[in-house]
């Protein structure tokens, strides 16, 4: 790797400088958005999405009224119209002469292929739909998907959204606990899981899970689950129950490839979408039909700039989370795009498998997280250096705010220095991209998402939701409804208030702090409980961190703020050093030098307020096993708590390594 402080902006330089990245003349001009999709939603913000939704969405009845807010805050969009999400993703493109195009380049881990054009995907999505008709699903029905990235958990939310039953996604590196849970809060009747899925070399199993889930639990009502549809992958033995357990080829392969959309009401569910707190149930966000997809189709056209004929689209999520619902399934497939869509990790079978892939499907947009971008930095620029990557002329990050020097490395690295960055801000609740630059509109800048997009109100509050000024930071906030936005929390509609709409009288705040710079841009700072106060300074988790990588020796870092008597919150950094530093800090007198010039890089990047009372070298951080710090468990060993729930990391054995390391001296205490 490069020494950051002789070859590459700093810190302070990339936060403060004037500088950004217009785009390109020639990009510019070809771009899908342009500057007058701003002043048209100015001008008419109701008008602007209703265009958007005839455009963008075929209407089996059209709807004569865009927004009803009469019942705030929860929203009715283009309620009086019908449509079917089925029949915009796939049988649309088909009726268009278009079947014939990629709609999936699938990958295994294993290395296994498949190509899917739409009219295979209709095909399948219709026999899929139909096998659930003779299990018994009908409209309104609630089926859960705990299923691993393969074409088949694809097909199986296409079929629910072609019955107009609502599928509920759980993300298959779930306990069997948080799977029953999600299962009794939605109703669920049927679930679709599959023996097992490749993940880093080996075949890990799924079906287990759902049986425990399913099984009866003294204390608890018995499950509403009739059966369980099982995907062959692994060819793993499972346990097996008659006349609830069927194998998906039994039942899918023999039924018919002709299936009549049910036409639903804009306003029906169609998924639900659990996210987990650190305390309390999860909440089961629900998100409807219309106007989800509309903007789903809107933002996945305009900020990735999709040219559905000649692009091949990579969104790296998985299906569990919101963002392989909205930028794998419905944008995509909405605007007939052609994807990748790959089972596996980055690193297996070796460090280089994502480049690989881009290079052999000529990706040519490419979206993904910052701690994915931070991985691939970390373990050095002569991987992607391995690959032809010319193809690519976006990328696009999401999940979290992204550190100015990822930002950086992202574009020089991976985009050669000419693809335009989206780092884009957006949640579960919110269902679709609101805060992003528009490549060919935007002069984008390294760590900001810049930008509400047009037709989207975002703003930045002080506690008494006065707008702050330019410079100014506090809580980011959406000041009007929007397509895309959550219905409710299922079943629970008090909670839905209360938990996004009590701290700000009429206006939405999901808990995420942000700044203004000098030029009105946003920049998010994390969640509220990320953005620290010590000593009565206002001080961001990831601002922190940004400037502790930015230091040579480190490659990844995360801070929390932990409880202190002198200063209300103190500073705690967890880093992993770049490979012949660890080995020097691997001593006491080693690790002493490494956290002193740490703190006072901190204090320079950011000032003496900002230094870390402690920092400990970590060989990794606890992730989830999409790829998420999970700073929570992190506070946790900082207070010297007992680490909470930790079953959906990656490796749980990290803790036990961090929970040691916290114990030796620190020099850093001060």
């Amino acid at each position: 790797m490069p020494d950051n402080e002789t070859t590459a902006p700093s810190l302070e330089n990339l936060l403060h400088e004037t500088r950004a990245f217009p785009p390109s003349t020639e990009f510019a001009a070809q771009a899908n958005a342009q500057a007058s999709l701003y002043e048209e939603a100015d001008a008419d913000r109701l008008g602007f999405w209703a265009d958007r939704a005839r455009e963008l969405v075929t209407w089996k009845s059209p709807f004569t009224q865009t927004l009803d807010w009469s019942d705030a805050p929860v929203a009715r969009w283009f309620a009086d119209g019908t449509l079917n999400a089925a029949y915009n993703a796939v049988d649309r493109h088909v009726d268009a002469g278009l079947g014939d195009r990629v709609a999936i380049h699938f990958e295994g881990e294993p290395g296994d292929t498949r190509t899917v054009t739409y009219a295979d995907l209709q095909r399948e999505v219709s026999r899929a739909a139909n096998a659930l008709a003779s299990l018994g699903v009908t409209k309104g029905d609630r089926v859960v998907i705990y299923l691993p990235m393969l074409v088949e958990s694809v097909v199986a939310m296409l079929a629910c959204a072609g019955l107009g039953a609502p599928h509920s996604v759980v993300f298959g590196g779930f306990s069997a606990d948080a799977l029953r849970s999600r299962i009794a809060d939605a109703g669920a009747k049927v679930v679709i899981t599959a023996d097992g899925g490749y993940r880093r070399g080996a075949a890990s199993a799924l079906k287990p899970a759902v049986d425990e889930a399913v099984a009866p639990k003294e204390g608890e009502p018995a499950t509403t689950v009739e059966h369980i549809l099982v995907v062959r992958r692994t060819e793993q033995d499972v346990a097996w129950t008659e006349g609830r357990d069927v194998w998906w080829h039994d039942v899918v392969d023999a039924a018919s490839d002709v299936h009549e959309p049910e036409w639903v009401d804009a306003e029906h569910p169609l998924f639900i979408l659990y996210t987990s707190g650190t305390t309390g149930k999860p909440k089961g966000i629900l998100h409807t039909t219309g106007g989800y997809l509309t903007q789903a189709a809107y933002t996945h056209r305009n900020v990735f700039d999709l040219k559905a004929e000649s692009d091949v689209y990579w969104c790296t999520a998985d299906i569990g989370w919101v963002t392989g619902h909205t930028y794998i399934v419905y944008g995509p497939m909405l605007n007939g795009a052609t994807q990748v869509l790959y089972e596996g990790t980055p690193d297996t079978p070796h460090k280089g498998r994502w480049w690989e892939l881009v290079e052999k499907y000529k990706v040519s947009l490419f979206y993904t997280a910052p701690t994915a971008i931070r991985a691939c930095m970390k373990w050095g620029e002569d991987i992607p250096a391995g690959f032809d990557l010319s193809s690519l002329r976006l990328l696009g990050s999401v999940g979290e705010p992204i550190n100015p020097e990822a930002w950086m490395w992202y574009r020089r690295v991976i985009g050669g220095d000419t693809a335009p960055i989206v780092d884009t801000w957006w949640q579960t609740e919110t269902g679709a991209i609101m805060i992003s630059p528009l490549p060919g509109v935007t002069a984008t800048k390294p760590g900001s998402a810049q930008v509400a997009l047009p037709g989207i109100a975002a703003d930045v509050v002080d506690d008494e939701a006065h707008s702050v000024p330019d410079g100014g930071g506090g809580y980011l906030v959406l000041s009007e409804p929007w397509p895309s936005m959550l219905r409710g929390i299922w079943g629970d509609l008090q909670r839905f208030k209360d938990t996004y709409w009590s701290r700000f009288e009429g206006l939405y705040f999901a808990g995420d702090g942000a700044k203004k710079d000098e030029d009105g841009d946003i920049w998010l700072l994390g969640r509220v409980d990320d953005v620290m106060n010590v000593s009565g300074h206002r001080l961001s988790t990831t601002e922190i961190e940004s400037a502790l990588v930015s230091h040579d020796v480190v490659a990844e870092a995360a801070v929390v703020g932990a409880a202190d008597e002198l200063s209300g919150q103190a500073v705690v950094a967890f880093v992993i050093l770049r490979g012949e530093h660890a080995d020097d800090a691997a001593t006491d007198e080693g690790s002493a030098r490494v956290e002193k010039a740490l703190r006072d890089h901190v204090a320079t990047q950011i000032g003496p307020i900002a230094k870390p009372k402690k920092i400990l070298v970590v060989p990794e951080l606890p992730k989830t096993r999409s790829g998420k710090i999970m700073r929570r468990l992190l506070r946790d060993v900082a207070e010297n708590r007992t680490v909470g729930d930790a079953t959906t990391l990656a490796d749980s054995s990290v803790m036990d390594l961090i929970a040691a390391g916290l114990s030796k001296p620190s020099a850093s205490e001060d």
